[in-house]
């Protein structure tokens, strides 16, 4: 008989039979080893505008070749992607496309770099480490857009070919964690800390739902420990909710609570903060001592750019950023 084994790449940690799957879908044990079932086998591809995923601060007006498999460690009822994100992936349609492909794709798109997204990448964690690697030799720099849901030593690792992580911090409370997401907040905490330490450029995103996380006093706290553990200086994008997947009897979050979270989080320190899924000038760049527009968008396209060598060009203040 095959021996169980425990899987210690998320905090979840799950115990596996023989040939049991995780709550991942996508990782197996066959006596005693772990397996992936995605590996080279991703269910979405395209190239996007790095604006998309949402990094503001990160070579902007360039692409992003963008992969995903099927799977995710956490069951948001939110989820945009849960018909890739909660499937099985023998039920989507799956590409055949092993690290060396998706870099060669992504230099013949001229995309600066590869982005591992839509679902969660920590599924994935084997065959988007072994992609980075790659990529790094071409000079293809890595992003990601995690739910932060991963242990310390895989993300330790995974950091050393890792250029920028946006994190969905998805709520400042272990209830809403529990009840909506099937996880814990303190592990997303722990993550966003090691990325930090480890260099990796950050950026913040957090879906305001109404009813759920939209609470100002909660908002300022968790923005509060933003600067204190992080810096004034990481992007937060605060993304408008409209109802999806599990929670469709929930209105779209008003302008108002979004503006209000915004001015919250300026309150507590944070210089650069974003407004998402709606049209404002918190779409834009401002530089945090001048006051000047630096970077104006219209939704993920860039009009104009007013940063030179990463600094501001009306007062030469440095900008904090990947911008080369």
């Amino acid at each position: 008989m095959g021996k169980k084994v425990q899987c210690d790449l998320c905090p979840t940690e799950c115990v596996l039979e023989d040939y049991q799957v995780g709550g991942c879908r996508v990782r197996i044990n066959k006596g005693g080893t772990l397996y992936s079932l995605v590996y080279g086998k991703p269910c979405a591809v395209a190239v996007d505008p790095i604006e998309k995923k949402p990094f503001f601060h990160f070579l902007p007006a360039t692409t992003a070749f963008s992969i995903a498999t099927a799977g995710c460690v956490l069951g948001c009822k939110f989820c945009q992607n849960w018909q890739i994100s909660q499937a099985d992936p023998e039920d989507t349609d799956n590409l055949d496309l092993p690290p060396d492909d998706v870099v060669r794709q992504a230099i013949f798109y001229n995309c600066r770099t590869i982005t591992y997204t839509y679902t969660e990448p920590t599924v994935f964690y084997e065959y988007m480490y072994d992609t980075a690697k790659i990529a790094r030799r071409f000079n293809i720099k890595n992003t990601m857009h995690t739910c932060g849901y991963i242990n310390e030593k895989p993300l330790r690792e995974l950091s050393k070919f890792m250029d920028a992580a946006d994190v969905d911090l998805k709520a400042f409370t272990e209830d809403f964690y529990s009840r909506i997401c099937g996880g814990r907040l303190k592990p997303v905490l722990d993550a966003l800390v090691v990325l930090r330490e480890e260099g990796v450029w950050l950026e913040i995103t957090n879906l305001i739902i109404s009813t759920l996380n939209d609470d100002i006093k909660k908002i300022r706290e968790m923005c509060s420990w933003i600067v204190k553990n992080l810096g004034p200086d990481v992007p937060i994008h605060f993304s408008r909710f409209f109802p999806n997947y599990k929670l469709k009897d929930l209105p779209p979050t008003p302008m108002e609570t979004m503006k209000n979270a915004r001015s919250a989080a300026m309150d507590a320190g944070m210089r650069y903060v974003y407004l998402g899924n709606m049209r404002s000038e918190a779409e834009n760049t401002y530089c945090h001592r001048c006051k000047n527009l630096i970077i104006e968008r219209h939704g993920y396209f860039v009009k104009q750019n007013n940063i030179s060598n990463g600094r501001c060009r009306f007062c030469n203040t440095s900008i904090p950023g990947v911008w080369s």
